[in-house]
């Protein structure tokens, strides 16, 4: 099998779609896995998630994006920050799943976290990013580095761009004109009620909503065939993911 760059999106604690889709796309050590971030929040098994993400940079070159809720349970095991949206928005499950977690464990997660990558530019100039960014020359100059993990903007300017305008049209979204393809996790797809990754402009969306009642995806950058999961929800019946 010839090297492959497959992607993937938002996991939430959702340990067994994880395994589905890397079993589905028979994933190869030779493969290149880009995750999109977002390991914890949501479902129940966060801590599997992160131990299986580090065994996987053992075998395969993997790069390991910064989520949000990554940023936010970092800053809890840090600090004891944290805030009663974050605890509603599927934090608590991750705190309920690491209170049974011994502290060197714990310890080598934090590390983990403390590694994540903000963004990642492969030598396609294909862009890969948690959220998206606000700074019209690029991600270099990102005036604040939080909004690469918690910018919507991007995503809501490429749903919105007319699909005729030229990309040499001075209209033309400048943000857009600097990577070949960027790919965002961070809102979910199933906001526009489609439950597969969604490509609009150059901007490639592989938040398929398995934080809720939906599928998690892996893609191959190149062909763009992807492979889903099982609906999250029906992995885990007994519990209720993200609010």
């Amino acid at each position: 099998m010839s090297h492959r760059t497959l992607v993937i999106g938002d996991i939430h604690g959702a340990y067994k779609a994880l395994l589905q889709v890397l079993d589905r796309a028979d994933v190869a050590a030779n493969d290149k896995l880009v995750f999109l971030g977002d390991y914890v929040d949501g479902w129940s098994q966060s801590p599997e998630v992160i131990d299986h993400l580090m065994g996987l940079s053992k075998t395969n070159e993997c790069v390991f994006i910064r989520g949000n809720h990554d940023d936010l349970f970092h800053k809890w095991l840090q600090e004891g920050e944290h805030n009663e949206q974050w605890l509603f928005h599927g934090g608590q499950a991750t705190l309920n799943a690491y209170d049974k977690m011994d502290q060197e464990l714990i310890d080598v997660h934090e590390g983990f976290l403390a590694s994540l990558n903000n963004y990642h530019l492969d030598e396609e100039n294909r862009l890969f990013v948690h959220a998206g960014f606000t700074n019209l020359h690029g991600v270099d100059y990102e005036y604040f580095p939080k909004m690469l993990y918690w910018d919507r903007t991007l995503w809501e300017m490429a749903l919105a761009l007319n699909p005729m305008l030229a990309e040499d049209d001075s209209l033309y979204p400048k943000r857009l004109q600097h990577y070949s393809e960027i790919y965002i996790g961070h809102t979910p797809t199933t906001r526009i009620e489609v439950t597969k990754p969604v490509n609009k402009a150059n901007v490639w969306n592989m938040d398929t909503g398995a934080a809720y009642k939906s599928p998690l995806t892996i893609m191959d950058v190149d062909t763009k065939e992807f492979w889903q999961s099982d609906n999250v929800n029906e992995l885990y019946p007994h519990e209720k993911g993200r609010n």
